[in-house]
């Protein structure tokens, strides 16, 4: 049985936007008007702003098996990709461009292959939970998507959701899996539906927190600061003072769109060369500067810092962005801080 665009759609979370053309159905996890206005920021934020970060299918079936035909096409700066199969919340195997290769411990700079591919993965007897996590640093394009003849598919929804804004990390850079990016896991835990803004690169930019979307997020995260800091001495970025400006402003933007959201400010995790980079302000007093700005708004804060060990190994590229075994971690302390807030 192949299913057809409102079958897909009726399964897909994550995605505001969808497109169905001659090559597949495709997912959209920003506005029009947003991507837009990225257009207009810039060439690299707003091809990005087409990955398909957060954007699952969920379904129950009693199919005994799927078949997924994809088209991944690059978005972003990384060039390996994953789709990964759940069943009843448990990892079954993946659609992936990287597995016939010898990962090294700092991966973030492989090269891999994109285009189609295809796969069946068995499903098992019975009715049960499916789960695909779609890739985080891919544009992806569903050619195909076959269950057995006859089979049940009923969708799974959320009963919540969380809007989550964020730079690389928060987009999933450097899970091998997306089903390992830490925020995909807090939405789990809290049972509601991820819808991620994310953006490898981006600091706190104003304009997009006054776009507003067109649900209401019983939670927001927002987890800028560390592109903000590393560049405050690159001609063409804003110094201290407008980075001051800018964070202000997107949590009043956010507030005025969203006055009964809960939002938590996670402030930037460790990172190997916070203490050489010259940069406007001391990294290590991130925490507190963002902690004073968002006291006028009602934000949690979470300090980053404490959620992560300070140990390479955990970062697929040995400094900044965490491998699957750095986002586990960085989802159990997150999610400790999170429930003592709520």
């Amino acid at each position: 049985m192949k299913l057809n665009f409102e079958q897909i759609k009726a399964i897909t979370t994550g995605a505001v936007e969808f497109k169905n053309d001659e090559n597949g159905i495709s997912f959209l996890r920003f506005t029009r008007e947003q991507r837009e206005h990225y257009n207009e920021r810039s060439e690299n934020y707003y091809r990005n702003t087409y990955s398909t970060a957060g954007i699952k299918l969920c379904f129950r079936t009693d199919s005994e098996k799927l078949y997924l035909k994809i088209l991944a096409e690059r978005a972003s700066s990384r060039f390996y990709f994953s789709l990964d199969v759940l069943v009843d919340g448990k990892y079954i195997d993946s659609i992936d461009n990287f597995s016939d290769m010898e990962i090294a411990k700092n991966y973030h700079a492989m090269r891999c292959e994109v285009g189609q591919f295809e796969k069946r993965f068995p499903l098992g007897q019975g009715v049960k939970n499916i789960c695909i996590h779609l890739p985080w640093s891919m544009v992806t394009t569903i050619v195909d998507m076959e269950l057995d003849d006859a089979a049940i598919i009923e969708p799974i929804k959320q009963a919540k959701k969380l809007l989550a804004f964020g730079d690389s990390i928060t987009q999933g850079y450097d899970a091998l899996r997306p089903s390992k990016r830490y925020i995909a896991n807090i939405a789990e835990a809290l049972d509601a539906e991820e819808i991620n803004k994310a953006i490898g690169g981006e600091r706190f930019w104003p304009q997009l927190a006054a776009l507003k979307d067109d649900f209401s997020p019983d939670y927001i995260t927002v987890a800028y600061g560390t592109n903000d800091w590393s560049r405050s001495r690159i001609s063409g970025f804003e110094n201290f003072e407008g980075f001051l400006e800018n964070c202000n402003s997107f949590f009043d933007n956010l507030r005025k769109n969203y006055p009964d959201a809960k939002i938590f400010a996670i402030t930037p995790i460790w990172r190997e060369d916070k203490d050489t980079l010259e940069a406007d302000w001391k990294f290590d007093d991130s925490k507190d500067i963002i902690s004073r700005i968002v006291k006028a708004y009602n934000v949690e804060v979470i300090d980053g810092g404490e959620l992560l060990p300070h140990d390479t190994d955990l970062f697929g590229d040995l400094r900044l962005h965490p491998n699957d075994d750095g986002f586990k971690l960085y989802f159990e302390n997150l999610y400790r801080a999170i429930k003592n807030k709520i």
